[in-house]
């Protein structure tokens, strides 16, 4: 989940029974489960939905005084039924559309114990037998909503990340605690945008991989080499810190916008690092070595590079300053992008002279003073 772009979010979990127990050794695991859980600094609060201890009635049918009296089971049970709970009648058709017909009590009629000596069922003998005389009420404690997950009881968990902690943290953190504090017929379940992500998985490492390996083919194909790709690729790792690094210091989490500038970012460092690689192959055909062609393009193409770096990161800053509706995702993709390429303008041209050098230091050059016409006329 993305902060500040609702008033709820957090991770949405539930803890599975998948053995023998029950409400009251659930509610015990997940009281444990919550205790443990607080104690851990990524997450800032844990909670859950679920009370066994919820104030009821239990209800207890004297199955044989009913059968003495000549009350059949299945009517007795079909009026507390459809008295406390929920009868389906039948279904009817309206203006085109189908409707169902439930039976219930009305709740002023089943709000206080006492009203249930004014419900009654009747015998085989046609005589009317209040449902006091059959039916005994005892004060209880139990769970006010039983829920199921993947067919199992469960009990549902709520928790948020610490500031300064992403979800990916709060996520191993409760997984942790889960496998720490749990019995072994218990077990943590995702639901909602959690298991989303963690379907999602490596997604963001996989669109990064993928962006550059786009990269590393489009410039392959320009150079009609493997090297100087490698080159120019080895930039990015310096904009990736950058924005790790300012990310890090606003408090700010990893998620779908900071991946989002991560892939952008790619493409940005990449095109300062060609500027530089372009006119150091132009250099070194002209007869210059790599290390001389190398410093001198980088002296060449700095001006450039600071210059069009500097009107982009000026172009982001009201993103990462922004206020307002949905400024926490402005935030994510601003600071990423802002300090991503400061590190890639202050950084990768001191670096990218030095990697051409390493991928191009042992071709030899051509001859002083050989243009590249005359190399297309022999080949």
């Amino acid at each position: 989940p993305i902060m500040g772009m609702s008033t709820t979010g957090g991770l949405e979990g539930y803890i599975q029974n998948r053995g023998s127990g029950g409400s009251d050794e659930l509610e015990k695991q997940v009281q444990a489960f919550i205790e443990a859980a607080k104690k851990r600094p990524e997450l800032s609060s844990v909670s859950t939905t679920f009370s066994a201890a919820v104030p009821q009635y239990t209800m207890k049918v004297d199955e044989i005084k009913a059968q003495s009296m000549g009350v059949t089971l299945s009517e007795l049970y079909s009026t507390l039924q459809g008295t406390f709970g929920v009868t389906y009648v039948n279904d009817f058709t309206y203006s085109g559309r189908s409707f169902k017909v439930m039976m219930q009590a009305d709740g002023n009629y089943r709000a206080t114990p006492e009203q249930i000596s004014g419900i009654y069922v009747r015998s085989s003998k046609g005589a009317m037998v209040p449902l006091s005389t059959l039916v005994t009420l005892t004060p209880s404690l139990g769970p006010d909503m039983v829920e199921r997950f993947n067919v199992f009881p469960a009990a549902k968990i709520i928790a948020n990340p610490a500031p300064g902690y992403s979800s990916g943290d709060a996520i191993r953190a409760v997984e942790e605690t889960a496998k720490s504090v749990l019995e072994s017929n218990f077990t943590l379940a995702w639901t909602g945008t959690t298991y989303q992500e963690q379907l999602a998985g490596s997604s963001s490492a996989n669109a990064l991989l993928l962006g550059m390996l786009v990269v590393f083919l489009i410039l392959a194909a320009q150079y009609e080499k493997w090297s100087l790709p490698v080159a120019v690729l080895l930039a990015v790792p310096f904009a990736i810190f950058g924005a790790l690094l300012g990310t890090w210091a606003r408090g700010l989490s990893n998620d779908i916008y900071f991946q989002i500038a991560l892939v952008a970012l790619v493409g940005l460092a990449a095109k300062n690092a060609i500027l530089i690689v372009e006119f150091a192959v132009l250099l070194k055909e002209q007869g210059l070595s790599a290390a001389e062609a190398a410093v001198q393009a980088a002296k060449l193409r700095f001006r450039p590079i600071v210059m069009t770096s500097l009107a982009f990161i000026l172009g982001c800053v009201p993103l990462a300053i922004s206020s307002g509706a949905g400024a926490a995702s402005r935030h994510a993709i601003g600071t990423a992008v802002v300090f991503g390429m400061l590190a890639a303008t202050c950084i990768a041209p001191l670096f990218i002279p030095l990697f051409f050098c390493w991928f191009t230091g042992k071709t030899k050059a051509p001859a002083q003073g050989e243009s590249l016409e005359h190399k297309e006329e022999q080949i």
